[in-house]
């Protein structure tokens, strides 16, 4: 088992499907000793939380896995959750913002607040929010490593039409993550280490109808959970999958802006790729 996950306590954001449904069942596999599940599906989230503690008890390392209804675009749902996971469990060892959300129109179609306001909250500002209540703790805490992932995407490096909200979300994502890893390692706080995962389309069905640019699969959601994971461990700055999204970016820096446009648009077929969106219903 790994020593960073094995005996921890982690935190799981938008953990009852989906990727963060593969996290929670990759720290049971990894022998964590508390697994905590935020979601705002109770159903589904009790019931994931019922069935990772039985299996983590078959394999002969029981975890105490707990289920939490939080609304995370909600800063001070996540103020009280946070106070109630650490009366019930303690302080997080490893933090992995994966709850997100996606809207696709033109910007001037979006609703002020069901798309844009919310998106920003759930995907820039809740992050914000739940990492700063779990640091201070982590930082006093030398006993262990700790961890914080965040669920970037690709989106979030270059611009792309019918993306404009989710886009700039992940943008502030990015912005943020990667300046919390310098001021971290800046203060001398190399016992916490902060990844950003900046994966393209993910078939998890939340960019359902989304076709993928040039030399871009869409990628099964375990291959993209792996890949973050493995990141996360290792204390890697920055993971990107697949590969085209690290060639775009150098591109995107070296191409004049109109010559990346029609590159982008004719030949890798990035403006294009949200034409057919249609999301998870």
């Amino acid at each position: 088992m790994n020593a960073v996950v094995s005996g921890s306590t982690v935190l799981i954001t938008g953990a009852a499907r989906g990727m963060g449904e593969l996290y929670a069942r990759r720290a049971v596999r990894e022998g964590a000793k508390t697994i905590v599940l935020w979601d705002v599906d109770e159903a589904r989230v009790d019931d994931l939380a019922r069935e990772l503690g039985s299996a983590s008890a078959r394999r002969g390392t029981p975890a105490n896995v707990r289920a939490y209804v939080v609304d995370i675009a909600d800063r001070e749902s996540v103020a009280a959750a946070m106070t109630q996971v650490r009366e019930d469990l303690g302080d997080p060892d490893i933090l992995v913002n994966n709850a997100g959300i996606v809207r696709s129109s033109l910007f001037w179609e979006h609703d002020a607040e069901r798309d844009i306001e919310l998106t920003m909250r759930v995907n820039a500002l809740a992050p914000m929010w739940i990492a700063r209540e779990v640091l201070p703790a982590m930082i006093a805490d030398r006993s262990r490593p700790k961890r914080i992932l965040n669920i970037a995407s690709a989106a979030g490096t270059l611009a792309n039409p019918r993306m404009s909200v989710y886009a700039s979300s992940k943008w502030a994502m990015i912005g943020w993550s990667e300046s919390l890893r310098l001021e971290l390692e800046r203060s001398a706080h190399d016992h916490v280490r902060v990844t950003t995962f900046c994966p393209s389309y993910i078939s998890t069905g939340m960019f359902a109808g989304a076709r993928g640019p040039l030399f871009t699969p869409i990628m099964t959601p375990r291959k993209a959970v792996s890949a973050a994971w493995t990141g996360m461990l290792k204390g890697t700055p920055m993971v990107m999958r697949p590969w085209t999204v690290k060639l775009a970016m150098a591109l995107r820096g070296v191409l004049p802006t109109r010559l990346w446009d029609v590159a982008a648009d004719r030949v890798f077929h990035v403006y294009s790729s949200m034409d057919e969106f249609t999301g998870r219903k």
